[in-house]
């Protein structure tokens, strides 16, 4: 029961903060729009394929950045990868047509119309 408590919480922090600062850099933008970088479920951002030095610095710095969120966040009760991968099911989620974002096989898939393949244990 309390580990349903806290994955409840942690589901609920992560719905009202989500990692917004990549959402700012320009470089960023431009990766995501040309499906060099996509969500993954684990709650972090990924390299579609084989991406340059500076992409994959690019990635690692967005990275690092949600993990700091996401342990301060785990202070509440949770654990770091709870929160991060609740995270992940809500950014998978709230991916466009058009972006790519992994599957829970790992399979780097295109958004279309219809709701991304996530991972069943995403509410």
């Amino acid at each position: 029961m309390r580990s349903k408590t806290l994955f409840v919480a942690a589901a609920l922090a992560a719905l009202v903060t989500t990692p917004a600062l990549a959402q700012r850099d320009p470089a960023y933008s431009a990766a995501r729009a040309a499906g060099q970088v996509g969500e993954q479920p684990d709650g972090y951002l990924g390299v579609v394929g084989a991406g340059t030095p500076a992409l994959q610095a690019l990635v690692n710095n967005i990275n690092i950045q949600r993990k700091k969120q996401y342990t301060a966040q785990a202070a509440s009760g949770s654990t770091v990868e709870q929160m991060a991968f609740v995270t992940g099911c809500n950014l998978v989620l709230r991916t466009q047509p058009g972006e790519k974002y992994q599957a829970p096989d790992g399979r780097w898939l295109t958004r279309g119309a219809d709701a991304p393949v996530r991972d069943p244990r995403c509410l």
